[in-house]
């Protein structure tokens, strides 16, 4: 009689320890110490997915990886780097005119946009055209150079026109440059 309440328990046992054992060669804490040498923001994305999974369960946690990892992304993209570009003296090649001593002509403003236009940045165009063309009265013409654009959306599609209609009302040509296929398809 005494044996039967140990043979009940035994294989529940088993199962839990077999699952505790499984689910232990699934974490990775090494993750931490590689996401935290890399960048704070993924480390604590990456610390309270771990908590909050065994807090409050596997859902909660996913949810919040998921949100803490988009998030920062969407901040990031909302305000993309831009590097105005000059011709490099003996090449023909444009970069940086802030990081390399590149020749600029006067009245030509050309900008290369290192970033997808979506919703998200879409307006950030619109005050950073209007904001250079106050510093510089004397533009005569626009390039955009779109060698890293690999999308334009509806929301940034209205900002280039509006960009567009802005600069054509003062006389100022806007010409795109380097637009990949399916962009040029999509404009």
């Amino acid at each position: 009689m005494a044996l039967t309440p140990l043979v009940y328990f035994l294989p529940k046992a088993t199962l839990a320890a077999t699952i505790i054992v499984a689910v232990l060669s699934l974490v990775d804490l090494s993750v931490l110490r590689r996401t935290w040498r890399y960048t704070l923001r993924d480390f604590s994305a990456v610390l309270v997915m771990i908590v909050l999974t065994l807090v409050m369960g596997v859902e909660t946690g996913v949810a919040a990886g998921v949100t803490l990892s988009f998030l920062p992304h969407l901040m990031a993209t909302s305000k993309p780097h831009v590097a105005e570009v000059g011709l490099m003296p003996g090449a023909q090649h444009f970069r940086n005119a802030l990081r390399h001593k590149d020749d600029t002509a006067p009245g030509l403003l050309s900008l290369r946009v290192d970033e997808s236009l979506y919703f998200v940045n879409a307006r950030f165009w619109q005050y950073m055209t209007e904001d250079r063309l106050a510093r510089d009265p004397e533009m005569h013409d626009v390039v955009l150079i779109f060698s890293a654009v690999d999308e334009v959306d509806f929301s940034a599609l209205e900002s280039l026109e509006a960009i567009n209609h802005l600069l054509k009302d003062r006389g100022i040509g806007l010409h795109l440059s380097e637009v990949k296929g399916p962009v040029e398809d999509r404009l």
